[in-house]
């Protein structure tokens, strides 16, 4: 992987200044109501942060996904593992790769499509298109964002089930900041591949982690350094989902989940009245 010294790029990692509002939702933001006492933007289902915060995470992301496109997908060691895994990087796209984080940015289907669909092993992307039998008609483009979007959630998905996951690699493919800006991305993912484990066999796993477009996944490995905590947080939530395929939600859930949905919703509501 890259030194440390290059992977250093400061001006990637913006952080809310004394003006930014700490919680949008609160401070009349553009979707400002949208969560209320039950959703938090505070909490993220699937990680053990309990101090997440969206409007706070988000810019995180966005400099682990600008420096993964100007500086990670460039450099050979990062390609090395990109082939071994059998990941294609964007600059590596066989229609319109994108170089760097400033080039025009490309639809999201035709981001789809270099990814090889939505991970369903299919090598046609997913489309919400009407088939007809009328000509298309030409569509003028819309002007292309200052910034090219390319999802991340691929890429941690293949390094998790190949077990390349691993700090220094993270370090090597999201920059500096690659905690703030994946790390429960990463949380969340590592959980879904136990889940994945459990649900159905070898081939079922395999098949859900295949892309298109010949990006099969080469090998599998079992989930690298597992702490019993996060087993322990895995199997609270596997025993939430079972619950949910009986219905037990809401008024039926189990009265151990209840009493710790009300303290978790009066922990939420101090907070909320010392940001006040």
């Amino acid at each position: 992987m890259p030194s440390a010294s290059k992977m250093s790029y400061s001006g990637y990692h913006p952080r809310p200044t004394d003006s930014t509002p700490r919680n949008m939702a609160y401070d009349g933001g553009l979707i400002d109501g949208a969560f209320d006492d039950d959703q938090p933007p505070s909490s993220v289902p699937g990680t053990n942060n309990q101090q997440f915060d969206i409007f706070e995470w988000h810019p995180s992301y966005l400099g682990c996904m600008r420096y993964f496109l100007d500086h990670a997908q460039h450099d050979a060691s990062v390609q090395a593992v990109a082939a071994l895994i059998n990941i294609r990087l964007p600059c590596q796209w066989p229609i319109q790769p994108i170089l760097s984080s400033t080039q025009p940015a490309t639809s999201t289907a035709q981001a789809e499509s270099n990814l090889g669909g939505s991970g369903n092993g299919s090598n046609a992307p997913f489309s919400f298109a009407r088939q007809t039998n009328q000509p298309q008609q030409r569509v003028t483009p819309s002007p292309p964002s200052a910034l090219a979007h390319v999802p991340l959630i691929p890429f941690i998905r293949r390094l998790v089930v190949t077990g390349f996951d691993r700090p220094p690699v993270l370090h090597g493919f999201f920059g500096d900041g690659y905690q703030a800006g994946i790390g429960s991305l990463q949380e969340c993912e590592r959980r879904n591949y136990l889940f994945a484990a459990k649900s159905g066999g070898w081939a079922t796993v395999k098949t859900q982690y295949d892309m298109g477009e010949g990006q099969t996944v080469p090998f599998l490995q079992p989930l690298q350094g597992v702490k019993i905590e996060e087993i322990e947080a895995a199997e609270k939530l596997w025993s939430q989902w079972l619950a949910l395929e009986d219905w037990m939600v809401g008024p039926r859930a189990p009265a151990a989940e209840r009493d710790e949905h009300r303290h978790g919703q009066g922990q939420r509501h101090g907070q909320a009245q010392g940001r006040t």
